[in-house]
């Protein structure tokens, strides 16, 4: 079966054999056998071996770290940091079944140093017997304070365990240098939109899940990949809902009504590719435009609820603070640019605070369109061919010769003059009596217009 997802840890520290029933979950089901049937969903599909894993291609190709980790039992220590979802907790489980080693978790939430210390304890004393070696998987090791860090060290830098760590904040903020130096980091992706209707799929016909004895509505499925948002774990979890839902009303087709009820969201009728994904953009430009805030939230709602990339939002927001606002409110192209960031270093769900702070203050800012008229306006003479030439006393002088040129005869330089601001011509003659930028009278760029008015005219020499 394709699939790549993880179940949460334990409390403490579980150990578990190695071998066909390697490491078993909280709810009983194992993770690299047969799972009982009464497991969850997610755990019963949860992949066994590389081949089943779905996702992350650029992990599983031959010779990777990865595969030389588990095909040819090099140990290694790892750091997997990437969201809910992806593998984390099934790449560990996969490296101690199939490479026979004792599979022991501790979970950063619940375990101090005392159990850690007491896990590497553990496997240092088995190796000394001549028993096998141990898989020390760290979910949410970044919550880990440094003298938690520091208790994993001696284990690691004496290779008595081989150490998996799971963590989903920048490895590089939350694991010390120390650690960080003697591992591996693997970044796992969100998997593909196609990667979950592909876990779904095989979930629906598996003997290990639900076994063909339900069927899935293509708008049913398609509701569950919005809702998933990469995160197969979630996929799995809410399809189980669903089918639930639909044998309580004794069918065996899961349609979109039986799986809104199941999971409590209403589908959200938008089409990424298609009129609503034009429409509801269009609208929500425009009313951040209009500065209408509450309007400006529910078309951004509609698209993150809708699965819309964040990174695109937030790109038409960059774009709207400039051609907008500009410098009626300066701070605005900032605020654009910082929500964009913060988008790109959490990703949803939690950007979507970013992207509603902006969407706020964006709509309220004060609003002038002129720096895109101006620019506009530059353009249009520069592509009717009004350039003309660089006037003399601008031009480069820093060449041998440029001197007999002329170039830079008469340049007056503006530090040296009255307000820093020296009268004389910078335009080519075609176009020295333009007036490109033509501030508003609106927010900051109010008092922008008065000053620029009276620069130009000490600039020009009052013209």
């Amino acid at each position: 079966m394709d699939g790549l997802f993880e179940l949460g840890a334990g409390a403490g520290a579980h150990q578990h054999p190695a071998g066909p029933t390697a490491a078993t979950g909280p709810s009983g089901g194992s993770l690299a056998g047969n799972p009982h049937a009464s497991a969850p969903l997610a755990v019963r599909m949860r992949p066994r071996t590389l081949d089943e894993l779905v996702g992350q291609r650029h992990l599983l190709s031959a010779g990777s770290p990865l595969r030389r980790l588990v095909e040819g039992d090099q140990p290694m220590s790892l750091l997997l940091w990437g969201p809910p979802g992806t593998g984390k907790t099934t790449i560990a489980s996969i490296v101690s079944h199939q490479t026979d080693r004792r599979f022991v978790e501790v979970s950063a939430v619940a375990a101090g140093v005392k159990e850690v210390r007491a896990a590497i304890d553990g496997a240092r004393a088995l190796l000394a017997r001549g028993g096998q070696e141990t898989v020390l998987f760290v979910d949410e090791v970044h919550r880990f304070t440094k003298a938690q860090q520091d208790a994993l060290l001696p284990g690691v830098e004496n290779r008595w365990v081989t150490l998996v760590a799971a963590t989903t904040e920048n490895p590089f903020f939350s694991v010390i240098s120390p650690l960080l130096s003697r591992s591996l980091l693997l970044t796992l992706e969100p998997l593909t939109d196609d990667d979950v209707r592909g876990v779904v799929a095989q979930a629906l016909t598996d003997e290990r899940g639900l076994a063909g004895t339900v069927s899935l509505e293509d708008e049913a499925l398609e509701h569950l990949v919005r809702l998933a948002g990469g995160d197969a774990r979630r996929a799995l979890t809410y399809l189980e809902a669903a089918a639930g839902a639909a044998r309580a009303r004794e069918s065996t087709v899961v349609d979109l009504a039986t799986t809104e009820t199941a999971v409590d969201r209403a589908a959200v009728r938008y089409d990424r590719q298609g009129d609503q994904h034009y429409d509801v953009t269009s609208a929500f430009i425009k009313s951040v435009r209009g500065s209408d805030a509450d309007a400006a939230l529910h078309y951004l709602a509609r698209m993150v609820e809708a699965g819309e990339d964040p990174r695109f939002v937030a790109r038409r927001l960059v774009i709207l603070a400039s051609e907008d606002i500009g410098l009626a409110d300066p701070t605005a192209l900032t605020t654009a640019v910082a929500a964009a960031q913060a988008v790109a270093l959490v990703g949803l769900p939690e950007g979507r605070l970013a992207l509603a702070q902006a969407t706020i203050a964006l709509a309220l800012a004060p609003k002038s369109n002129a720096v895109i008229a101006a620019v506009d306006a530059a353009a249009a003479d520069v592509r009717a061919g009004r350039v003309g030439s660089v006037p003399a006393h601008l031009r480069d002088a820093h060449y041998r010769g440029s001197t007999q040129l002329g170039h830079g005869r008469g340049y007056r330089y503006a530090h040296d003059e009255p307000f820093g601001i020296a009268e004389q011509q910078y335009a080519p003659d075609v176009v020295a009596d333009a007036e490109y930028y033509r501030p508003t009278s609106l927010g900051a760029e109010a008092g922008l217009k008065e000053r620029w008015a009276r620069i130009r005219s000490r600039v020009r020499g009052g013209r």
